[in-house]
């Protein structure tokens, strides 16, 4: 079968070249009646005799009407292939943009993702339309190449359990001279590298589930939230020997008391784990102007700059060595920055001069607020944003 897309391009510059000529024949219309109507009335002088030209000795009948009849049809006639053409010419250069647009997003379609409409500052509204698209190409790829590079790193990270696991119970089998202790002792490593594979398992399905979206919108609290995952938390911290500090006022919000939960025990989790001993970990809450804010701050090692954006990406770690593969899998921040995306929140991170990171969070506050019950993490439900979340990640 043929392709129909040339067939309907063809027809729309038909039908546009029909619009104008007969735009053009109406107005050779209009113009031949300005200009016929008043020659019929006019009646022309003539010479009387032989006398001279200047000397008027009678007067005749004008052009007459079937003389105007005749020539009005024949302009008439002329003017209709040339309203055509000049039809077809300006609709053909009007819809040469869409044409280079048609035929550019069928290569993109096809896979050619890199490619672009360049059509140029935007002169009107094609152009602007191409510049729009252009766009949306990018934004294509970019999510493409990012789901590309995410199943890499899952595949590699979840291969790597399975085959230390293979390899444990093959030499686990292979010893003939293997008593139940040693069993035993492989046994309980299997069972911690399963542990390792689940807890990934699990670190993947809390980043598919903040990129998913906000599911249910309610009225939250962050500082009861905040105080809910402490709780949980203050053991880890006391064993690393670092300090937990909190500064938590009333900072309401609305959205989805899970993610927003699980953007909270990431940042701590991430702040108690990339720590040293005797480090110290701040949360504060607080509400400035419209915007409920939380901000975590925590000693630890220093991190250049230009490493914050590579930390928010999947499985990226500032040190990728065999110790920081078992504390963590890099999908912490991950999760934060799309939790943060779904909620259209601010994330501004900064790299402390003697160690560590500053992350403050900035949700919107809901413009009507009463909690239920001041103990519940979330209380009634709220009107949460509804548009496709725009990513808004700053670095200082």
């Amino acid at each position: 079968m043929t392709d129909p897309r040339p067939l309907a391009r063809r027809s729309l510059q038909a039908r546009l070249a029909l619009f104008y000529a007969a735009g053009i024949f109406v107005a050779g219309i209009v113009v031949l009646a300005i200009v016929t109507i008043p020659l019929a009335g006019i009646q022309s002088t003539v010479p009387a005799d032989n006398s001279a030209p200047g000397r008027i000795t009678g007067t005749g009948q004008g052009i007459g009407p079937h003389q105007l009849l005749v020539g009005s049809a024949v302009a008439l006639a002329v003017l209709i292939p040339i309203a055509l053409a000049v039809g077809w010419f300006v609709a053909g250069r009007f819809l040469r943009p869409l044409r280079a647009i048609t035929a550019t997003a069928t290569a993109i379609s096809a896979g050619n993702l890199h490619q672009r409409l360049n059509l140029g500052e935007p002169a009107d509204e094609l152009t602007e339309l191409g510049c729009i698209l252009d766009d949306l190409f990018a934004r294509l790829q970019a999510s493409f190449d990012a789901q590309r590079h995410f199943v890499a790193n899952a595949s590699h990270e979840l291969r790597t359990p399975l085959a230390g696991l293979r390899t444990l119970l093959e030499v686990a089998l292979a010893d003939p001279d293997a008593d139940a202790d040693t069993l035993r002792s492989a046994c309980q490593e299997a069972l911690d590298l399963g542990g390792h594979q689940e807890r990934l398992v699990q670190a993947l399905l809390a980043l598919a589930t903040s990129e998913r979206g906000v599911t249910r919108c309610d009225t939250l609290d962050l500082a009861q939230v905040v105080r809910g995952v402490l709780a949980s938390r203050r053991d880890r911290a006391t064993a690393r020997g670092i300090d937990l500090a909190e500064h938590l006022a009333s900072a309401v919000t609305a959205g989805d008391p899970r993610l927003i939960e699980s953007l909270i025990a990431n940042l701590i989790d991430n702040a108690i784990r990339h720590n040293h001993p005797d480090g110290h970990v701040q949360i504060t809450t607080q509400t400035s102007a419209s915007q409920a804010t939380l901000t975590i701050t925590n000693s630890g090692p220093v991190v250049p700059d230009d490493q914050i954006q590579r930390l928010y990406q999947p499985f990226q770690r500032l040190a990728p060595d065999r110790h920081s593969r078992r504390d963590g899998y890099g999908l912490g921040l991950a999760i934060v920055n799309a939790v943060a995306q779904a909620h259209h929140a601010t994330l501004t991170t900064s790299a402390r001069p003697e160690g560590g990171l500053a992350i403050t969070v900035r949700f919107a506050h809901p413009p009507h607020s009463n909690p239920r019950h001041q103990g519940d993490n979330y209380a009634e439900p709220a009107t949460c944003p509804t548009s496709p979340p725009i990513p808004r990640r700053m670095v200082q």
